[in-house]
């Protein structure tokens, strides 16, 4: 399992949400415009509130783009730490995503990753194969080439999203109170199945200013589950065509992170 913070702050904010192949057909939802348009750029800040109240950590963007010579989406996200985090956890982060995902059925293609923790860095890429129902992940150690890479391979099927395709595939469901899905979601070669609801609908304050938003509650903590810790996550994402993710709360052991929206261009 992954460990806290590096694919929390990634998850949490390579926030723009998930499961769209079996739910948006089963909610005629299918041919409707994406919320989200190519050129697309989010950044969010995340703050920690365990010591001192409110301290930067990590900053976040992501970008919708199109892929290399396809029509396929490109969406480039990364999550950096700030200095702060390394004063008070003497720990420090960056994690770079690129996610290829499918502009028909939005289920994911590739994920292409970089990532650095303190002195650790690894490179990896995640193969995803419908026909064959199997998703294949490499990892290298770009300090050390010839140690050989770390492979491992998944069963898979065809709503299989990764933790970005995820996100945004959630901004194309139409949310409403009560709603309870399950999604699949593929990190680092393996696979879990992460229940989902939306809770209530919130008014927030934002940099949009005061919206009307959905609660989403999103099940990713405890055993078997993405971070084997006890926690809780909630995602508000704006109810308007847009459905724009401007804050997200986790409740950790490191203490309560609190992500929000920062910037916002080229919006739908």
């Amino acid at each position: 399992m992954r460990t806290f913070p590096v694919s929390l702050f990634v998850f949490c904010l390579v926030l723009t949400a998930f499961a769209v192949n079996q739910f948006a057909q089963s909610n005629g939802s299918s041919a409707a415009a994406p919320p989200f348009v190519v050129g697309e750029t989010l950044t969010y800040e995340g703050k920690i509130n365990k010591i001192i109240r409110g301290i930067g950590v990590a900053d976040l963007t992501f970008t919708v783009g199109k892929a290399p010579e396809s029509e396929n989406y490109l969406v480039k996200s990364s999550a950096r730490s700030k200095g702060t985090l390394l004063k008070l956890f003497r720990f420090s982060f960056l994690q770079e995503i690129d996610s290829t995902i499918g502009i028909r059925d939005f289920h994911i293609l590739k994920t292409v990753k970089h990532d650095v923790q303190k002195e650790r860095v690894r490179n990896s890429e995640a193969v995803f194969d419908y026909g064959e129902k199997r998703v294949t992940y490499v990892e290298t150690d770009p300090k050390e080439p010839m140690r050989p890479p770390r492979t491992i391979a998944s069963k898979i099927d065809n709503r299989t999203h990764d933790l970005v395709s995820g996100i945004y595939s959630l901004r194309m469901l139409p949310l409403a109170v009560g709603k309870k899905f399950e999604i699949m979601i593929s990190d680092s070669g393996l696979v879990y199945n992460i229940p989902v609801k939306v809770t209530a609908r919130e008014k927030q304050k934002s940099i949009l200013g005061n919206v009307w938003c959905h609660r989403v509650e999103i099940d990713i903590f405890g055993p078997g589950r993405l971070i084997e810790k006890e926690g809780s996550m909630i995602i508000w994402m704006t109810d308007d065509v847009r459905r724009l993710p401007v804050r997200s709360q986790v409740n950790a052991p490191i203490g309560r992170v609190e992500i929000k929206l920062k910037t916002a261009k080229n919006l739908r």
